[in-house]
């Protein structure tokens, strides 16, 4: 491992998975809205996403990305509708008034399962996140590394994003927080359909892998 650039590796990922993006807008959405059993789920599914897509740049399937123009837009348009359907769930939330007193909490439609499929269909439809992995790779690991090197890595790069998720999950479902939520909600639901309307945007106007 002496050969590795483990702070460049971790450093960068660290700031991509804390910096705001779908994951944590849905995560922030999600443990406010539903609770942070829900919370957690969904940050649970990301962190699985983003291990599959950690694990798929070890493998060379960013390189394969990127030579497939084609395969990178079927996932950027696919990422982009999902994104895109995010937002006019919001907006709609936003146009439901509520009594203060209570949160937005759809138990009957709403399972942990489905938060966890969420999650997790928000990492891997967004196709920047193996790109993104895969130049990370490209930089900090040496080509003689061992698959032994590269399991580390990825189980390091899992491990570090499991913490940012459930560290968000957890913050956001705090009291103060979804006390304020409850005062706010159809405004943040509204900032919320922005966000993910400006995010699908950002996907579909993307020119990064070509």
């Amino acid at each position: 491992m002496t050969d590795i650039n483990l702070p460049l590796i971790m450093g960068a990922s660290l700031l991509a998975m804390a910096s705001p993006g779908p994951a944590t807008l849905a995560i922030a959405a999600t443990s406010m809205s539903h609770g942070r059993k829900h919370g957690l789920a969904l940050a649970s599914g990301v962190t699985t996403g983003s291990f599959l897509w950690s694990l798929a740049a070890a493998l060379g399937m960013g390189a394969v990305m990127a030579a497939n123009v084609w395969l990178f837009e079927v996932m950027r348009y696919f990422g982009a509708g999902y994104l895109l359907f995010l937002a006019l769930k919001s907006a709609r939330s936003a146009m439901t008034p509520t009594g203060l007193e209570q949160p937005v909490i759809e138990t009957a439609e709403l399972s942990l399962g489905k938060s966890y499929l969420k999650g997790l269909a928000i990492h891997l439809t967004n196709p920047k996140a193996i790109l993104f992995i895969g130049s990370i790779y490209a930089l900090g690991l040496p080509a003689e590394a061992t698959p032994t090197d590269l399991i580390t890595v990825v189980l390091l790069l899992g491990s570090q994003s499991a913490l940012v998720c459930q560290l968000y999950a957890w913050i956001f479902a705090s009291r103060p927080v979804v006390s304020g939520y409850r005062k706010t909600r159809r405004a943040l639901d509204a900032v919320f359909a922005m966000l993910f309307g400006v995010a699908s945007l950002r996907i579909l106007t993307s020119t990064f892998g070509h």
